[in-house]
């Protein structure tokens, strides 16, 4: 990187925006100049359900390319949305330390999901979410719903939902903590892969830019996202399947607990394994192994086919 200036690759919505002017933040401090580059991605120009526009990447494929294309130094991605396959050329330089990894909902008629009157009306995007709202209560209308953070807000005021099921992170780096009625405990919701954390991915042969990104990395957060996206990855699920994972440090140690489940919440299975705090990838491996001879990629099979 021969310029003195990072050029950070982003979405241009709100929380993208959020994200990216925190990294530029977070670099300042230890005195490196950022500038914002603002790419549209394909999720961006379409209201179309993800998995009919191109599911995974459809947020990520623009700013990756520019990326190669050496029009950016640096992109910010929610790791939620980034695809686990490698792309020749690029790395996951850096993980800052994550966010809570929790869902929250968001509710209208009731402030959490146990009050919830039978039949409410909830709104996700989300197969993971709808599948573990259906297995808590059976009687709820679990109902798809698009948009920005904003926009799905705006629809539960406009009493189109009684709740909508949402990332706390998200709500938090946009201010929209207050909205918040219940953080939805893991044992009722686990997250999605990399839920609340942030990566930060440049070339691999740019390795001034590699040098500058270990100041934001956060190694347990790194390895736990490793272990998730591992996970993900020799599930073969992509971001669309109903699975979810959550690892973090506990005495010492790496723990995952990790689940796959049906769409309509009837069935699952679940594993808990653990390693060292520097071997996320050999945890990730381990569990989705574990969760296979459980009959994991039949209920992937099935959540593909709905």
């Amino acid at each position: 990187m021969s310029h003195s200036t990072v050029r950070i690759g982003t979405r241009g919505s709100k929380l993208a925006r959020w994200q990216a002017e925190w990294v530029a933040a977070e670099l300042s401090k230890h005195g490196v100049n950022a500038e914002l580059v603002f790419i549209k991605t394909s999720g961006d120009v379409t209201s179309g359900p993800i998995g009919q526009i191109g599911g995974q990447g459809v947020f990520t494929k623009a700013i990756q390319s520019a990326l190669l294309n050496n029009e950016v130094d640096l992109a910010v991605h929610s790791l939620k949305d980034l695809p686990t396959d490698d792309i020749d050329g690029l790395v996951l330089a850096a993980v800052p330390e994550r966010e809570q990894i929790n869902d929250a909902l968001v509710g209208r008629v009731a402030s959490t999901i146990g009050e919830l009157p039978p039949d409410a009306k909830v709104g996700t995007g989300s197969t993971r979410r709808r599948s573990q709202l259906l297995a808590a209560r059976p009687d709820l209308t679990v109902v798809d719903i698009r948009g920005n953070v904003e926009t799905r807000l705006q629809k539960l005021d406009n009493e189109e939902f009684d709740a909508i099921v949402l990332a706390s992170a998200g709500l938090k780096r946009l201010g929209f903590d207050g909205r918040i009625t219940e953080i939805i405990s893991t044992a009722i919701m686990l997250p999605a892969i990399g839920q609340g954390a942030l990566g930060l991915e440049t070339r691999v042969d740019d390795s001034a830019t590699r040098v500058i990104l270990q100041r934001l990395d956060h190694a347990i957060t790194h390895q736990a996202v490793i272990a998730e996206r591992k996970l993900l990855s020799d599930l073969r699920g992509g971001c669309m399947a109903p699975i979810a994972a959550w690892a973090r440090a506990e005495s010492n140690q790496l723990v995952l607990d990790a689940a796959v489940f049906s769409i309509d919440g009837t069935n699952r299975v679940t594993v808990r394994r653990t390693a060292t705090l520097t071997d996320g990838r050999e945890l990730g491996t381990a569990a989705a192994a574990e969760l296979i001879e459980l009959g994991a990629a039949d209920l992937i099979d099935a959540a593909r086919n709905t």
